[in-house]
């Protein structure tokens, strides 16, 4: 169910909501947290919106979208509020916002966001270069980029030169899968001691992240190769792959190799041992986003990941 709301101000959509539950159309029992996006008319609104509805079967919450217009056009705000299978269990406000009140975006949400719940901030696209002191971030205990699509070439340095507890980033929430297969095949025997890695893939800001996860944890020399000056890659078929291309853990009995076959599947060899195949691929917004929203709290290993990548060797 969707209701418009033309040129009004959050007064009247705090009373439009409060009209909605009177009417039993909805109810905000179960709501663990208020979801904040900051993004623009440019970015594909019902991608996001789609990503939202399929996290929130795990995370119902109050979404708060903030679409930023012209801030020199005339001063508007236009909402809709959506509930129900238009909304997924949470109930989305979209807020279309121009003129000064572009420069005011905390004072927007702020009346609309529940009471006693965590608040979490998603920027999609564009971010601010100081996330904690964004007047967004200021008021939220997570503060959530993707560097991956932030059209800013300088996003990944002010993500590492910048960070604050309670930053993270979907780029590091797609290594999750990844990571576990990695440290699987570690745990296999020989357990010997990893004295370098080559880690390959295209110009993806995982890869960075996941080389300087690596040079935290192993304290070895790694050499990050590009496959490409794309920012993603794809299998024969066409299809995105997983951001990492191949990695080699070298130890004195020799390598441990996981490398992409194809969109679904990755190839992890021990020395001496017939390769196996795990079926991984390149994981979804909604799935990245997800557990984003199951950890409020400072996510150390990512502020860990940032650190190494100080010592992180890329090689020309």
């Amino acid at each position: 169910m969707i209701f418009e709301l033309q040129n009004t101000s959050t007064r009247d959509i705090a009373k439009q909501l409060v009209a909605i539950r009177e009417m039993g159309n909805q109810v905000t029992t179960g709501r663990v947290l208020t979801l904040i996006v900051v993004t623009d008319g440019a970015t594909d609104l019902e991608d996001i919106l789609h990503s939202i509805n399929d996290s929130s079967g795990e995370h119902p919450a109050r979404v708060l979208v903030l679409v930023t217009g012209d801030a020199t056009a005339p001063t508007q705000l236009d909402a809709q509020i959506r509930i129900g299978g238009d909304a997924g269990a949470s109930e989305v406000i979209i807020m279309q916002v121009t003129g000064e009140i572009v420069e005011h975006l905390a004072s927007v949400v702020t009346p609309l966001l529940l009471p006693d719940t965590p608040i979490v901030a998603w920027w999609p696209t564009s971010a601010p270069k100081q996330l904690a002191h964004d007047p967004i971030g200021q008021i939220a205990q997570r503060r959530i980029t993707d560097v991956a699509h932030d059209p800013s070439p300088t996003a990944a340095l002010a993500r590492r030169n910048h960070y604050a507890p309670g930053d993270s980033d979907l780029s590091w929430s797609r290594l999750t899968p990844w990571r576990g297969v990695l440290a699987s095949a570690l745990d296999q025997p020989p357990h010997e001691q990893v004295t370098s890695v080559d880690i390959y893939g295209p110009k993806d800001p995982a890869v960075n992240i996941a080389a300087g996860w690596l040079a935290d944890r192993l304290a070895c020399p790694i050499r990050l190769h590009r496959t490409s000056d794309a920012c993603e890659s794809v299998d024969s078929n066409g299809e995105l792959c997983h951001p990492i291309s191949k990695i080699e853990l070298h130890r004195e009995s020799g390598p441990v190799v996981v490398e992409v076959a194809d969109a679904h599947t990755m190839s992890v060899q021990l020395p001496h041992c017939p390769p196996s195949l795990v079926a991984i691929g390149r994981r979804a917004l909604s799935d990245s986003l997800a557990e984003e929203l199951r950890h409020l709290d400072p996510d150390n290993a990512y502020a860990k990941a940032l650190r190494g990548l100080y010592r992180v060797q890329e090689m020309s």
